[in-house]
């Protein structure tokens, strides 16, 4: 199973503490609400977070630019927007484009002589073509439309953006609880006494490994909770946190939330619930993103962060969407 770093499609949310808070939190020793800070900043700091984290999804390539996703099969796959590829194209794609072919998890990419589309920004070749676990991905463009190739477990997909989506353009916004300091809380730490993976189901169907570091301790309302974060990058200083709560389904998505642990100079983590953000797949039927392991299920109530309202409409076949293969995402069941 691959692993679910950064360089593989990881769902971070890029993540700043502006230096008030951050040297306020220092200031905290033990698990529990983080140290005050003025009202007034913080609150500034945390609404230009949600203001970045709405353009990040109405950005070219954000989630809601998604209008397909292709399981591939060993051997030929042809793609283009002709009705009989393998992988169909929004009508902006040439109708027969090129074929990938898969052979011992390598992909290799051979053009349609003509086909207007470029290969990173420049001119198309054929050979071996890099998926999303590559440094440096190979991405194909036409218009407004680009796809790629990327693993999952022991699949490979094509996914494909295109920057006029309907999903995209009627995008309001998203809807959050209002800011409340309470949800700001430090956490501590107990590591894993060694390395351990942890396996979870995604909306596709299929099973992402991700590496776990421990469980969190914290303190919310009164309440002990105990949380397991786990990498999706390089950085052991930003830990995702794949959560749900007694609200999932209510009145936030029913596939739970994501979540930062931030570590502190002290060893502490600072975890902000005020900004904990719906996965992809509450965006489009078209993401991978893992669901909540069962020891990150809880039965408290976490009314802090983003609610249900901004997501796309799902089940949709629009705009020249790419047709399901049989395992093709559909987001989690509420």
């Amino acid at each position: 199973m691959a692993k679910f770093l950064l360089k593989t499609g990881a769902y971070r949310l890029r993540t700043f503490v502006p230096r008030v808070l951050l040297g306020a939190a220092l200031a905290s020793t033990a698990a529990g609400t983080a140290a005050p800070v003025s009202d007034a900043a913080y609150r500034a700091e945390t609404e230009a977070w949600r203001q970045a984290r709405e353009a990040r999804l109405r950005a070219p390539d954000g989630w809601l630019t998604l209008v397909g996703l292709v399981w591939l099969k060993p051997g030929a796959n042809r793609f283009g927007s002709a009705r009989d590829n393998d992988v169909i194209l929004p009508a902006a794609a040439p109708a027969h484009a090129g074929t990938f072919v898969v052979a011992d998890r390598a992909v290799t990419l051979a053009l349609e002589p003509g086909a207007a589309l470029t290969l990173n920004g420049g001119p198309p070749r054929a050979g071996a073509f890099a998926t999303d676990a590559a440094p440096k991905p190979d991405v194909l463009r036409a218009g407004t439309v680009s796809w790629q190739v990327i693993e999952r477990g022991d699949r490979l997909g094509v996914r494909v953006r295109d920057g006029a989506s309907p999903a995209r353009a009627r995008f309001a916004g998203c809807r959050w609880y209002p800011i409340d300091p309470a949800y700001r809380v430090v956490a501590r730490l107990a590591p894993n006494a060694r390395a351990a993976d942890i396996v979870v189901p995604d909306a596709s169907g299929g099973k992402q490994t991700l590496k776990g570091t421990g469980t969190l301790e914290l303190a919310l309302r009164g309440q002990t909770v105990r949380l397991d974060p786990m990498l999706d990058g390089d950085d052991e200083n930003d830990q995702m946190i794949v959560f749900r709560d007694a609200t999932s389904g209510r009145d936030t998505y029913g596939g739970g939330r994501f979540a930062r642990a931030l570590r502190q100079k002290d060893g502490t983590f600072v975890v902000d619930f005020n900004r904990a953000y719906a996965p992809p797949c509450a965006f489009t039927p078209y993401a991978t993103c893992p669901l909540p392991p069962p020891q990150n299920r809880l039965k408290v109530a976490i009314e802090a962060g983003e609610r249900n309202g901004g997501e796309a409409t799902h089940g949709e076949a629009t705009h020249g969407e790419a047709r399901a293969a049989p395992h093709d995402a559909r987001g989690p069941r509420p």
